[in-house]
């Protein structure tokens, strides 16, 4: 049994335990944990976005299945945790994206996007009768400012990479991508090196035909020459693989 203060502690959202932690902001953290991988990886001329998708069933259709999808024109995101709790935050993001470009006639900046998805996420570690969002997001895009990669999590707090990781078994990938990661790196190497971090983390468990794999693995881009961020297909997916 657990003392009555620590469960208090355990089941408020607002309530600080005595060290200073918010277990539900943790909870939260730790559904993000156990989401399938999502990497990212910015290169001198781009960004590459590339995930895991797992299949809760053997009958499920994996097609059916989204680990990236479209914000913008120029900006998408890969997802780790909760994915009903990402299309609560994804389809605020689309609106505000909107919003810039009717109100200002130019594509949202991607830290100021960043910045009021987070302030969502924020405001629902502080009220009662509402909990976290279980989820973290990875957006990389291009902008006025070049390539852009972001990652957010539970509490609401942001980073910009150059290579990130979040999902099950990220903490293993981040430290490949400091061991291989170059500040030199182009797309065709970004899109290797992400695509070598999904396969180092999966180890025994990632199929060793390509075609297989491709369908579990999911890559977008954007360069900045077209500023379009686009979602492979999986023939696409399945040709970057056979190089690998």
């Amino acid at each position: 049994m657990f003392p009555t203060q620590s469960l208090g502690y355990d089941r408020n959202i607002t309530m600080f335990s005595p060290e200073g932690r918010l277990y539900q902001v943790e909870y939260a953290t730790e559904a993000v944990r156990h989401g399938p991988l999502a990497v990212g990886v910015k290169a001198t001329d781009g960004v590459i976005i590339a995930g895991e998708k797992r299949s809760p069933h053997a009958l499920v259709d994996l097609d059916t299945l989204k680990k990236i999808v479209l914000i913008d024109d120029h900006i998408g995101t890969a997802i780790a945790g909760l994915h009903a709790d990402a299309r609560r935050l994804i389809d605020y993001a689309r609106v505000r994206a909107q919003i810039n470009r009717l109100s200002y006639d130019e594509p949202v900046s991607i830290q100021s996007l960043v910045v009021e998805i987070c302030d969502i996420k924020q405001s629902y570690t502080q009220g009662a009768g509402a909990r976290p969002f279980g989820v973290s997001l990875l957006l990389g895009g291009v902008d006025d400012f070049g390539p852009q990669l972001y990652t957010t999590d539970p509490s609401g707090s942001y980073w910009g990479w150059k290579a990130a990781a979040i999902g099950k078994d990220s903490d293993m990938v981040r430290d490949f991508f400091k061991e291989q990661y170059k500040p030199t790196i182009d797309l065709e190497g970004a899109v290797k090196l992400a695509v070598q971090g999904i396969i180092k983390a999966a180890g025994e468990k990632t199929a060793v035909d390509p075609a297989e794999k491709a369908k579990t693995v999911e890559i977008g881009r954007i360069d900045t020459t077209s500023k379009m961020f686009k979602i492979l297909g999986q023939n696409e997916v399945e040709a970057i693989l056979k190089t690998m």
